[in-house]
């Protein structure tokens, strides 16, 4: 699908436009407020107003997409810092959909100054400014990975914003976060829309410790990472001094904690960085169905009786 064409631009609650994926069926993001969702799910919890002081900002991108995510976050440390020089490294599998973006002329009504650097990033993939240097990867997310390591990049923020883990399995593996992990930097943050216990445990087992994002429109939260040095992940329940991991984070509930330990907690695998989205899903359900953890049908009808359970389980888990 390359045809700029094959975009229909999708009114969503704030007023800002998405798209629907016809690989994925699903839309690019959320229809409670596309540019909200880029502010409130990613920008927001990784504190880039903050981390804008730095002289230097790095910024991994994960499915960069139509661009929102990152020109938020160019939005934003700009306005706090005008002269912090922002690297940018965005992961795109197709190069249709930023462009569509811009044909489409869907950030006319961001207010945002900055339709050029997003147009040359879009049709050109690469972007060199006075103070930014952004590059587009397109292709294979679990391939592109590797050339990000190759270069050293450590990333003050990543976003992960793929499709839902049962759309698109490959890049929400333990595999491929822990190449992302290995890209964050040591006060770095990760975040994420998703609250799947699959990948929490993905985050954890990379060697990260999580809390929760306040949820934007929908109950279910969003999901914060970031290395903990002096003790491992899996130990964190017994160090919640060390929470939130920042002012915007939550210490997971007990309805949170006990989904860890559900068979919806069995993570996705793909061991060669190589494998369809539907062997990925097979390998996990023989999985699940051999595992001694406990039956999510039995968590979730524990926890429905209850407020906090169900505002967190009122979503696809």
């Amino acid at each position: 699908m390359t045809n700029l064409e094959n975009f229909t631009p999708k009114l969503t609650a704030d007023g800002s436009f998405t798209f629907v994926s016809q690989e994925f069926g699903e839309s690019f993001h959320s229809h409670y407020g596309a540019k909200q969702e880029s502010f409130f799910k990613f920008v927001e919890p990784t504190q880039l107003t903050k981390v804008a002081q730095k002289p230097v900002l790095r910024l991994l991108d994960v499915c960069y997409g139509l661009g929102y995510n990152t020109a938020a976050a160019l939005q934003t440390i700009w306005a706090v810092n005008p002269n912090c020089y922002v690297e940018v490294i965005g992961l795109e599998l197709n190069p249709a959909v930023p462009q569509a973006a811009i044909a489409h002329h869907l950030f006319d009504n961001w207010n945002c100054n900055y339709i050029e650097i997003l147009s040359q990033l879009a049709f050109e993939h690469q972007v060199q400014r006075d103070c930014l240097k952004a590059q587009l990867l397109i292709g294979d997310a679990r391939k592109a990975i590797a050339i990000v390591r190759e270069s050293n990049f450590l990333a003050d923020a990543i976003f992960l914003d793929p499709f839902s883990p049962p759309q698109c399995p490959q890049l929400w593996t333990v595999e491929f976060i822990k190449q992302l992990s290995l890209c964050l930097h040591e006060d770095g943050l990760l975040a994420t829309y998703s609250c799947a216990a699959a990948v929490r445990t993905a985050l954890l087992a990379a060697g990260l410790a999580i809390g929760s994002t306040p949820p934007m429109g929908r109950r279910s939260p969003g999901t914060l990472a970031a290395h903990i040095r002096g003790y491992k992940a899996e130990e964190q329940g017994s160090k919640e001094e060390k929470f939130p991991l920042c002012p915007y984070s939550l210490a997971l509930c007990e309805v949170e904690k006990e989904h860890l330990l559900t068979r919806a907690a069995i993570p996705y695998r793909d061991p060669q960085f190589s494998d369809s989205s539907e062997v990925i899903l097979k390998r996990r359900q023989q999985e699940q169905q051999t595992s001694c953890l406990e039956p999510t049908s039995h968590w979730r009808k524990r926890w429905l009786s209850a407020t906090q359970g169900r505002d967190f389980i009122g979503t696809s888990l």
